[in-house]
């Protein structure tokens, strides 16, 4: 659809990323560092070293204090326990003051004073705790007082050692964000400076495009958005951009419904940027750490949790299947190559998540190896079909070389399944809604072939009705229900002959 308004649309009105929009991304000038951490891991990690830091504290400050007024070093563990009552203290307290906000560790404001506080409360609990048990004779004064000093001169030497380094981090590239498309009007997008996303909100741009916006909006205004919307579709998709951010100005509720619609066809998160009204009145508050973060319009088909479920599935599934099922697989591959001419492993390019094109696997069960533009659906009794070829489509065999695609990551067990690219360009066209079984990942089986849409689809009734399983299965995900697909699918496996 894109490129079909690009070729209508004059060449000066054409929605294009700008060159020096472009140079100015965090991409283009950020030096990548070869291994780098996750954005989103850096809270948790800190949380953890200070809590490392505060029992080493408490060992150290413990046992140097007996060394040095000569008392016997005495047990190791009493002290390691007031030193991991210390650090949940500190924690609770540091959670409440805020301290492990990210845009808090990369401001260069000092937060010292809150440090000071979290930890005064940790060592006043470990001092009632110790009262509390009567479990003074564990601890001295002295021992709890160095344990005091130590502490609080590590975590705020600590504090000062991480913000540097998080900050010479994220300028070399080390950090990286949730790679995003930026689509937004040319005023919005002047006030959200390149690499500003990153400290505030984890967010690494991967490219812009700019929505043109004009004081008439009309239909070829609507034209030209339209296009906008599709070309950042296109970016988010060779960039593996896990969301789309907008920066429109809020007023117009009229435009951001209609982005909002044409976005559906994505499967990725959609977030809307404070616009400049909104931070203007934001900046006047005295912690301004949240005042960047976006509102969600658009949730994915899946939650962070729920992909990680089906991953591990996934995962657990193809893994077992593939190491169960190798010899025979291999009998088949050598029985291909002696039974006709031709590699034993036949390739396709279809179309994934996010309709992203993949390298489908499968065995050859026919005489011809078609890709591309125009390819022939298999019929009933159809010469290019081997013998051996026959009996592979009618009992799925000839798909358990997927099994490896769902190993790569760009299938799943259990999903829509994907078509030819040829099939993919006409049923678009021609059936409503289609784009979006590229919400969920393809998969080996799918809720529309254990409903008895196995097989060729010679009608386009046939086609839609696969369609609409199809939706209901992304919008309906559940693990028991893929549970439910993969039994059902080892059933009807043995007596459905629709393949062929």
């Amino acid at each position: 659809m894109s490129t079909a308004l690009h070729a209508d649309v004059p060449e000066r009105h054409r929605v294009i990323v700008s060159d020096a929009v472009r140079d100015r991304t965090p991409i283009a000038h950020a030096r990548r560092s070869g291994i780098g951490i996750s954005f989103q891991y850096i809270e948790p990690v800190v949380a953890i070293l200070d809590a490392a830091i505060i029992v080493g504290s408490s060992a150290v400050g413990g046992i140097g204090y007996q060394w040095v007024v000569g008392n016997p070093v005495g047990d190791l563990a009493p002290h390691a326990a007031y030193g991991l009552i210390g650090s949940l203290a500190y924690a609770l307290a540091a959670y409440r003051c805020e301290l492990y906000r990210l845009q808090g560790l990369l401001q260069r404001r000092r937060d010292y004073v809150r440090v000071a506080a979290s930890w005064l409360w940790a060592v006043l609990a470990v001092s009632i705790v110790l009262f509390l048990l009567k479990r003074g004779a564990d601890a001295s004064r002295g021992s709890i007082i160095s344990f005091a000093v130590l502490g609080s001169v590590a975590l705020l030497s600590w504090r000062a050692a991480v913000k540097t380094w998080l900050r010479h981090a994220i300028d070399r590239g080390a950090v990286r964000g949730r790679r995003i498309v930026l689509l937004g009007s040319d005023e919005e997008l002047a006030v959200v400076r390149p690499g500003e996303l990153m400290p505030l909100c984890g967010l690494e741009e991967a490219n812009r495009v700019l929505l043109p916006i004009g004081e008439r909006p009309g239909p070829e205004q609507r034209r030209l958005q339209a296009a906008a919307v599709h070309k950042a579709m296109e970016h988010a998709r060779k960039a593996s951009a896990e969301e789309i951010i907008l920066a429109l100005p809020w007023g117009n509720k009229a435009q951001l419904e209609f982005v909002r619609s044409e976005l559906r066809l994505s499967p990725l998160p959609v977030r809307l940027l404070p616009d400049r009204s909104v931070q203007s009145i934001l900046n006047y508050r005295t912690w301004t750490t949240q005042q960047f973060l976006p509102i969600e319009i658009q949730r994915a088909p899946l939650t962070t949790s729920e992909q990680i479920v089906k991953r591990t599935l996934d995962i657990v599934v193809a893994g077992l299947a593939l190491v169960c099922l190798l010899p025979l697989m291999l009998l088949i591959a050598a029985a291909i190559r002696l039974g006709s001419r031709g590699p034993a492993i036949f390739q396709q390019r279809r179309k994934g998540f996010n309709g992203k094109e993949f390298v489908i696997y499968k065995f050859r069960t026919m005489t011809v190896m078609e890709d591309g533009g125009s390819i022939v659906q298999a019929r009933r009794s159809d010469a290019r079909v081997t013998r051996l070829g026959r009996l592979l489509r009618q009992t799925s065999i000839d798909e358990l070389p997927q099994l490896y695609n769902v190993v790569r990551g760009n299938m799943s067990v259990v999903g829509p399944r994907p078509h030819a690219l040829a099939h993919d360009d006409e049923y678009s066209q021609l059936i409503g809604n289609y784009a979006f079984r590229h919400h969920m990942k393809p998969g080996i089986t799918g809720w529309a072939q254990v409903n008895g849409f196995r097989g060729g689809t010679p009608r386009l009734e046939q086609m839609a009705k696969r369609v609409e399983f199809d939706l209901w299965y992304v919008n309906n995900w559940s693990l028991a229900l893929d549970i439910q697909i993969l039994l059902r699918t080892c059933f009807d496996l043995l007596r459905n002959p629709n393949a062929y």
